[in-house]
C-alpha cells in the first residue's frame, strides 16, 4: 500500500511531470514494421492503421490494426538510463487508445531518459495476433537495440487496462511459440527483464475471479510494478497477479489507492494520474541503480 502523500505537493510534482513531458520528443525516431512479409494468422491484407470516428474523452483511438509496427521515441539528449520500454496502449482489444496510453506515455518515459517503443498491436478482436505482435516487438527491440545499439541494457513492457493484459500474458508466456519463426530475431528470447501494469485488465479470469489460467506465473516470471485503483471495475487484476507473483517469490511492488477509476493515463486532474507516474519512476530508478 503506498503511503500517504500531501496533496499540494501531488499537485506541484504533476506539474512539473507534465511540462517536462510537453517538452519531451514528439515524433517518433523511426518507425518499425514487425512483420516483413506476411503478419501470422491474419486473414486481412496490410493495410495502414484505421483512426476512429470516436474521439470522445479527448482521445484518439485506432479502430483497426492489420500491419503491426513498433514507434520508437527517443530522450531528448539521449538514452540516459539503459532502459527501454515497449508500451502496449489499452482499449478492450477493440481499439488502441494511441495518444493518451501510448504516445503519452512515451513522452513520460523519455522524460525519465527512456527509449519507449509504442505497439501498435493488432485489433479489433485478436488477443491471439496481439501476443504474436508483442512478443516480436520484444525481440526486435532486443535486436535492433540491445544487441545492436549500444547504451541499452533492458527491455521491459508496459500496459494500460487491455494493453496491462497483454503485457501479462507477454510476460508469463514468453516462452509459448505463437508463430512460426520469420528470421534471425526470432531466435531471440520473448521474455521482457521487467513489466509495469497501470490499471490492468482481464488478469482475474480464473475461478472465483482468481488469476486467469493462462497467465502461469513462476520463479522466472519477469519482475513487475503494479498500480490500481479500489474502484477500478478491473481492480481485482492487480491484486491477484500481485498474490502469484509474491507467491512464487517474484519481485513485486504493488500499489492500491482508494479512488481514480480507469483509463486516466497521465493527464492531470485525476489523482491517481498524477501519483502513479512519480510512484512508477521511483521503481524504475531502482532497476537503473542495480544495472
Amino acid at each position: 500500500m503506498a503511503p500517504t502523500i500531501n496533496r499540494l505537493k501531488i499537485f506541484s510534482l504533476s506539474f512539473l511531470l507534465m511540462a517536462t513531458i510537453s517538452m519531451a520528443q514528439t515524433q517518433p525516431a523511426a518507425t518499425i514494421l514487425l512483420w516483413p512479409g506476411a503478419v501470422p494468422g491474419e486473414v486481412k491484407p496490410k493495410a495502414p492503421d484505421v483512426i476512429s470516428g470516436d474521439h470522445g474523452g479527448n482521445v484518439t483511438r485506432i479502430g483497426s490494426v492489420t500491419d503491426p509496427v513498433i514507434e520508437v521515441f527517443e530522450p531528448q539528449g539521449g538514452n540516459t538510463s539503459g532502459l527501454g520500454v515497449v508500451v502496449c496502449p489499452g482499449g478492450g482489444y477493440q481499439i488502441l487508445a494511441i495518444d493518451l496510453e501510448g504516445y503519452e506515455i512515451a513522452k513520460w518515459l523519455n522524460s525519465q531518459g527512456i527509449t519507449a517503443f509504442v505497439l501498435h498491436y493488432r485489433v479489433p478482436d485478436n488477443p491471439a495476433g496481439a501476443l504474436m505482435d508483442a512478443q516480436r516487438a520484444i525481440r526486435m527491440t532486443k535486436s535492433l537495440y540491445l544487441i545492436r545499439k549500444p547504451g541499452l541494457k533492458k527491455i521491459g513492457i508496459m500496459g494500460f487496462s487491455a494493453g496491462g493484459s497483454l503485457s501479462a500474458r507477454a510476460s508469463t508466456q514468453c516462452t509459448e511459440k505463437t508463430y512460426e519463426p520469420v528470421d534471425v530475431t526470432d531466435e531471440l528470447s520473448a521474455k521482457p527483464d521487467f513489466a509495469l501494469l497501470i490499471y490492468p485488465a482481464y488478469l482475474d479470469q480464473g475461478i472465483n475471479n482468481s488469476l486467469t489460467p493462462d497467465l502461469t506465473v513462476d520463479s522466472k516470471t519477469p519482475s513487475m510494478f503494479l498500480f490500481q485503483t479500489a474502484d477500478d471495475p478491473y481492480g481485482n487484476s492487480a491484486l491477484v497477479m500481485a498474490g502469484a507473483l509474491r507467491d512464487q517469490k517474484v519481485p513485486v511492488e504493488l500499489h492500491f489507492m482508494p479512488a481514480g477509476d480507469h483509463g486516466y493515463g497521465v493527464r492531470p486532474g485525476n489523482p491517481a494520474a498524477e501519483l502513479w507516474p512519480l510512484l512508477a519512476a521511483a521503481w524504475l530508478k531502482k532497476l537503473i541503480s542495480s544495472q
